[in-house]
């Protein structure tokens, strides 16, 4: 068994820094599937990562051809759309990966897919910049993924074998669910209050955005908890101490989109805190609120 093609989408801060080693080792065997108006553009502009102008193997949806793996970033709010998208993409035997934040996307996916096809992922430590078609990152982050059930199969090898060939940084846990929870704790706590107090990494290191972080990050262990996720305070206390040792001007992916004007994913962080709260009974005032301010901060910027 061996990885010889792979189709990707959504090529932004996370994308398109996984992707670029991915097109170096596999050259026209790696697919970028965009619509019709992102190739032409993509294709007169190109995009540029750390500097570096990547000619991608840009597909239109309908022109997809079966991978092996299908690996999604893209944001939350455009993954319905790349369900659709990469339907010719996926075959018999296609593993899917998504990169996407949060805890729904794989869910989303396997009902689409069949939970055989889906490996949960995500990138940590990815330090980023997407601005118009210019990528930048100082750390290129690691990537994690397991079976949903930790086996440890045939293709987990294989993927371990495609990245490390790729020069991508790859670990497979011992319980990737946990793994995939801490980076949502991750997510919800920090990102959500660097965006609201347009704060970068720096930020952090004051007593009262550590506070803030403390309140927001117990609901996540709370409800965590409940869905059956060994979350500690102590997984928050090491977010916080790895959140000051970052670069003192790195930015959260919410915080770039709010300083861009664009749709967070907000739904996707304190809001499904606050529904799995009424799941379990839970109460999650502090996530309920910054929901809230977040949604209202996007609403009204629109007058």
């Amino acid at each position: 068994m061996e990885i010889k093609t792979v189709t990707m989408i959504g090529m932004g801060a996370v994308g398109a820094v996984v992707g670029i080693r991915l097109q170096k080792l596999l050259g026209k065997n790696m697919q970028c599937i965009v619509d019709a108006e992102r190739k032409a553009r993509y294709e007169r502009d190109g995009i540029f990562v750390n500097g570096e102008k990547t000619d991608f193997n840009w597909v239109t949806p309908e022109n997809a051809q079966p991978a092996d793996a299908v690996i999604i970033a893209t944001k939350n709010a455009h993954l319905p759309q790349a369900i659709q998208n990469i339907r010719k993409a996926v075959g018999q035997n296609t593993m899917i990966l998504s990169l996407l934040n949060g805890i729904q996307s794989e869910r989303d996916l396997a009902q689409a897919y069949g939970e055989e096809k889906i490996l949960p992922a995500f990138v940590l430590s990815l330090n980023s910049i997407h601005e118009g078609n210019k990528i930048a990152y100082t750390n290129a982050g690691r990537l994690f993924f397991g079976e949903s059930d930790n086996r440890k199969t045939e293709r987990v090898q294989v993927l371990c074998d495609l990245f490390s060939r790729a020069g991508i940084v790859s670990v497979n846990p011992d319980d990737i669910q946990l793994e995939l929870w801490k980076k949502y704790l991750i997510n919800v706590t920090f990102n959500t209050l660097s965006a609201l107090c347009r704060s970068p990494y720096g930020g952090f290191k004051y007593p009262v955005m550590q506070e803030l972080a403390r309140k927001t990050g117990a609901e996540v262990i709370a409800v965590a908890n409940a869905e059956g996720i060994a979350l500690t305070p102590q997984h928050l206390e090491d977010d916080l101490a790895m959140m000051c040792r970052h670069d003192k001007h790195g930015k959260t992916s919410m915080l770039q989109d709010m300083e861009a004007r664009r749709k967070s994913e907000n739904p996707w962080f304190c809001g499904t805190v606050v529904q799995l709260g009424k799941k379990h009974g839970i109460s999650t005032p502090v996530c309920a609120l910054l929901e809230q301010l977040v949604s209202g901060t996007e609403a009204v910027r629109e007058v």
